[in-house]
């Protein structure tokens, strides 16, 4: 269902995966990866998102370290390498290089103009900073990690912002729960929603802590979160 596209920056060429609508001309997504690179999970999304009429693009975020990863959650092996990866990542590299999907899904003929984010784990921090940091239209984090030590980065908030918190988030303690909660529950750009004894990655489809009825929950308040942003 996916091609492959080259997006361009002034570091070199990074490739994204893109899915396609029927729709002549539509809103665009950036799925902002997880740990494990542009993985099946990671296309999965992507061509949900298409199904459902956004021309979704996925980019390799972990290119300036080792392009192509394509990793999954279900070995030790992998666990680490995935963690390798996410230590040796470049944050503000990697939101400038979403600022560059961005640009490109854009310009391209099948995009209207409209162009939202969606990101998960890591991608769930990156899609904090794509609203904080980038034009993007509207943005959605999944279970984002470090988000507790850019809150002051919301100052910086002009567009919508969506947040599924997992309550029971082994990567994200009840303490820095608190300190988003705090700094960001009355922010008028921000919609917040807490799911209730999940774990990190509730919505990670295969994975050890995936909830059906969450994840579903969750996926249905992104899409009409990006219907009522960004159409």
């Amino acid at each position: 269902m996916g091609e492959r596209i080259s997006i361009s920056t002034p570091d070199g060429e990074f490739s994204a995966y893109v899915a396609r609508p029927a729709a002549a001309k539509a809103p665009a997504v950036v799925v902002i990866q997880e740990i494990f690179g542009v993985n099946q999970v990671m296309r999965d999304i992507t061509d949900g998102l298409a199904a459902q009429g956004y021309l979704a693009i996925c980019p390799d975020l972990f290119w300036r370290i080792e392009p192509g990863i394509d990793i999954t959650d279900q070995s030790e092996a992998e666990w680490k390498k995935a963690f390798e990866l996410f230590n040796s990542f470049d944050v503000d590299a990697g939101v400038k290089d979403i600022q560059a999907t961005i640009k490109t899904i854009r310009g391209d003929a099948g995009c209207n103009g409209k162009v939202g984010a969606v990101g998960f784990c890591l991608g769930g921090l990156l899609a904090y900073l794509t609203a904080t940091r980038t034009d993007a239209d509207a943005a959605v984090s999944y279970y984002g990690v470090g988000i507790e030590n850019r809150v002051a980065e919301a100052e910086k908030l002009t567009r919508p912002l969506l947040m599924h918190i997992a309550s029971e988030d082994q990567f994200v303690p009840k303490a820095a729960q608190a300190v988003i909660l705090q700094a960001l529950k009355d922010h008028p750009q921000v919609e917040i929603h807490v799911y209730e004894g999940r774990d990190h990655a509730f919505a990670r489809a295969g994975g050890e802590h995936y909830h059906e009825a969450d994840a579903k929950l969750a996926g249905g308040r992104t899409l009409q979160f990006f219907q009522r942003t960004i159409g």
